[in-house]
């Protein structure tokens, strides 16, 4: 017995809605597989300076096999890169709320309601931080730790790609 358009579309809201991340259905006449991708936010890392940047004007240029060992001693011996701020680098352990797919991000549940956070509000794990609109679902982004919010990274309405950051929380 085939499936219509409604019957596919329940099936697709059932498991947004679970903790299912995989189905597949098969008949004498399709196969129907649908995955639900996992995302693991890692803390913002930022990258190390280039060698031209650690380089000093009485130090040789060297090969890239070497710049790495180059850049380890900078960093060992001084516990920072060269011309790093004595300032700290807070933005290391921001973690960003990616998009978990292609669609429309939206702050607030409804139009003309308030958002469901601003920049300085404080979130704790599985709360609902901005909805992102799929083929006409809506889908609810909860933040995957507790923290303050920093930035929001979207304005209302635009549209977002899969793992864009949408936003930066400072955890607690």
């Amino acid at each position: 017995m085939p499936l219509d358009f409604s019957e596919i579309r329940q099936l697709l809201e059932t498991i947004a809605q679970n903790n299912i991340s995989e189905v597949t259905l098969k008949s004498d006449d399709f196969e129907l597989t649908v995955r639900k991708t996992v995302t693991v936010t890692h803390p913002v890392v930022s990258e190390l300076p280039t060698v031209a940047a650690i380089a000093q004007p009485s130090l040789p240029i060297v090969a890239p096999e070497v710049a790495h060992r180059v850049a380890d001693h900078a960093v060992a011996s001084s516990g920072a890169p060269s011309g790093a701020s004595s300032s700290p680098i807070i933005d290391q352990k921001l973690v960003e709320v990616p998009s978990p797919m292609v669609g429309t991000f939206y702050r607030a549940p409804a139009p003309g309601e308030a958002a469901f956070v601003e920049v300085g509000d404080r979130v704790r794990k599985g709360q609902t931080v901005c909805i992102i609109e799929a083929m006409k679902l809506m889908n609810e982004i909860e933040a995957e730790i507790s923290g303050q919010v920093v930035e929001i990274l979207i304005q209302n309405g635009e549209p977002v790609e899969y793992n864009q950051p949408l936003m930066r929380i400072n955890p607690d």
